[in-house]
């Protein structure tokens, strides 16, 4: 979450998942009584899988026992524009090992178009088949103006999050859909900041916008196109996301975190990217998951249905929160955590 406003999901979401009491669960294992490994026949791809969301949905998709491949352009060779060498797709794949899956990390520029091809043909070379494809693809936050109209930013700047955070889901897709397709049950999970829903206002700035509005609606596009093939496209968003780089910028660790709640008050109820995470591996193991086609959900929302936790057992909220202070309440962090 950069600054998002709350979720309003419609009544007509589903809400048949099972549901659990909150546990603590360690960052990479199976949840307590599902089934064994019920992944351990799916291959997945997580585009842009080098650290914060990416990289915990690989984990989790890997504690559930998938063959995940993992893409970014930081390698323990080479730093993307980002600028952080501390993450590395290498790294991600030795979690998805070390979580019960099988990671493989695969240097890709999503941009290049010939990359993507050589990335996908490997993955049917090696595997004959693509069963969830995971567009978790931006590393566009230094691009990011607040408090400025859209002709006081750069050009060449605003177009740049443009290819980074909307041109390499509709590349990615485009090459890796064939392969999904090629088996009934694909699916396509676009992971964007808020939902269709909060989403409706304005986002920040003109570009950020542009680019986090591009995989609603192509969730909701592809979603029309895969339901006649047996296929499902969803779009997730987390809530108020404890990355790396966020916690880089309050000067915390995850064990730390607690001390910026009083530099941001929302940040009291910020969630780790295991949360999402986890809410997405187990939409993927559930036979039922065409339900969610063409919709887009936020991280409560997916841990509500499926009965998930942050890693410290808790299941914040920090849109319904907004929410209820939207509408003249005064809520109590305790209550949405």
């Amino acid at each position: 979450m950069t600054t998002n406003e709350p979720t309003n999901e419609p009544s007509d979401a589903p809400t048949n998942a099972p549901t659990s009491e909150p546990q603590d669960r360690p960052f990479g294992e199976p949840p307590a009584g599902s089934p064994d490994r019920p992944l351990h026949d799916s291959v997945a791809l997580v585009a842009g899988a080098t650290r914060g969301a990416g990289r915990a949905i690989a984990v989790e998709l890997g504690a559930m026992g998938a063959t995940v491949y993992v893409t970014g352009r930081t390698t323990r060779d080479h730093v993307s524009e980002v600028g952080r060498a501390g993450e590395t797709i290498e790294q991600t794949a030795d979690l998805v090992t070390a979580a019960g899956g099988t990671g493989i990390a695969v240097p890709t520029d999503h941009l290049v178009a010939d990359q993507v091809r050589s990335l996908v043909d490997r993955i049917d070379r090696d595997r004959g088949r693509l069963d969830i494809l995971v567009n978790d693809i931006w590393g566009g936050n230094f691009l990011l103006d607040f408090d400025t109209k859209m002709w006081e930013v750069d050009l060449e700047r605003g177009l740049r999050m443009l290819d980074l955070g909307a041109r390499t889901h509709i590349i990615t897709s485009s090459i890796a859909l064939p392969l999904l397709v090629r088996r009934p049950g694909g699916l396509v999970v676009e992971v964007t900041d808020g939902t269709a829903e909060t989403n409706k206002d304005f986002r920040e700035n003109f570009y950020y916008d542009l680019a986090k509005n591009t995989p609603i609606r192509m969730a909701y596009l592809l979603g029309e196109e895969l339901k006649n093939v047996g296929g499902t496209a969803v779009a997730v968003t987390p809530g108020f996301l404890r990355s790396e780089e966020m916690l880089d910028v309050f000067g915390l660790t995850e064990e730390t975190w607690r001390d910026g709640i009083a530099k941001q008050r929302h940040w009291a109820l910020s969630e780790s990217p295991a949360y999402l995470a986890r809410g997405v591996a187990a939409l993927a193991a559930d036979p039922d998951r065409a339900r969610w086609n063409g919709r887009s959900v936020d991280s409560g929302r997916l841990a509500r249905e499926y009965g998930v936790t942050d890693a410290d057992g808790s299941r914040p909220d920090v849109w319904g929160y907004i929410l209820a202070e939207k509408a003249g309440e005064e809520p109590s962090p305790a209550d949405y955590r």
